[in-house]
């Protein structure tokens, strides 16, 4: 599904590996033997996934009436494909270690990708799409790209984030006037590597390009407008200095009218602090 002109993505390599806990999950939650108890169970084995999991079912991003106490009950009323894309977001977070405070802000970056996320999946809600939490982990996920090239390019992204803040142009422009490729494209080799869902590659290859997606449109539509939404409320910053532009044809996608709009920042405001101290390491801004 890579395009055979960017042979240079084969220069990036220690791609790292999925997350143990969730290539287990991801396991029991796609055999069609397993049980709500079998998934829960894996879960419980991580306690530190078990108690991200449970803070983010008892917040303000479910809104459930009673609070929730075990793993076992997260999965009956939340559902297995569900939490298994909860884990998802949550563990590949952690994964990224070793990139320069002064290359690129960690908790900055992944503020800003829980704030699309987060806007991604309230988008979704309003279009009644079914398993909305896919959309929060395309929304975490859709400029992982650039952090491989932040281990793996780390001259050339240096360069490429200086000529960004001196005014030259949007990151994405840049790295391909430095590169000969984008971030996208790294992550979408990535999530091909990872052997994660199709739609997953396609929504971060296409996420500034909608029209580009053949066969996920609405998703690819969803994550581009969440992510012009994530940069012009100023939650987070991937490195980016300009809200990137809007491809008014991926909204008309949407079929969703102007008059959302409020009720979606207000959503967003309510969620994203929360959101972010659950998800975070560390985390200490909002």
């Amino acid at each position: 599904m890579i395009p055979k002109s960017y042979i240079q993505i084969e220069d990036i390599t220690d791609i790292p590996s999925l997350p143990e806990i969730f290539i287990r999950v991801n396991e029991v939650v796609n055999n069609p033997r397993s049980s709500l108890e079998d998934v829960g169970k894996v879960i419980s084995e991580d306690t530190g996934l078990t108690a991200r999991l449970l803070k983010i079912v008892n917040s303000a991003f479910y809104g459930f009436p009673s609070h929730i106490e075990t793993i076992s009950r997260a999965v009956t009323i939340v559902g297995t494909q569900q939490l298994r894309d909860l884990a998802l977001a949550t563990s590949v977070i952690r994964l990224f270690s070793g990139i320069p405070h002064d290359l690129l802000d960690m908790e900055s970056f992944w503020r800003h990708s829980v704030a699309c996320g987060i806007t991604a999946r309230i988008l979704a809600t309003f279009r009644r799409e079914s398993n909305v939490e896919r959309f929060f982990v395309a929304g975490i996920l859709h400029d992982i790209g650039r952090l491989i090239l932040c281990l793996q390019k780390s001259e050339e992204m240096r360069d490429i984030l200086k000529q960004v803040r001196q005014g030259a142009n949007t990151v994405r422009v840049v790295e391909f006037d430095v590169l000969g490729f984008d971030h996208t494209t790294v992550g979408g080799a990535l999530i091909q590597a990872w052997k994660l869902p199709a739609s997953l590659e396609e929504v971060v290859l296409c996420h500034h390009a909608p029209l580009q997606a053949s066969r996920y449109p609405v998703e690819a539509a969803v994550i581009h407008v969440a992510d012009i939404f994530s940069h012009a409320m100023q939650l987070g910053h991937s490195g980016e200095c300009w809200v990137p532009p809007l491809e008014g044809k991926a909204w008309d996608r949407l079929g969703l009218p102007v008059s959302i709009l409020s009720s979606t920042i207000d959503q967003i405001d309510r969620q994203y602090y929360d959101t972010v101290q659950m998800i975070l390491p560390e985390s200490h801004h909002g």
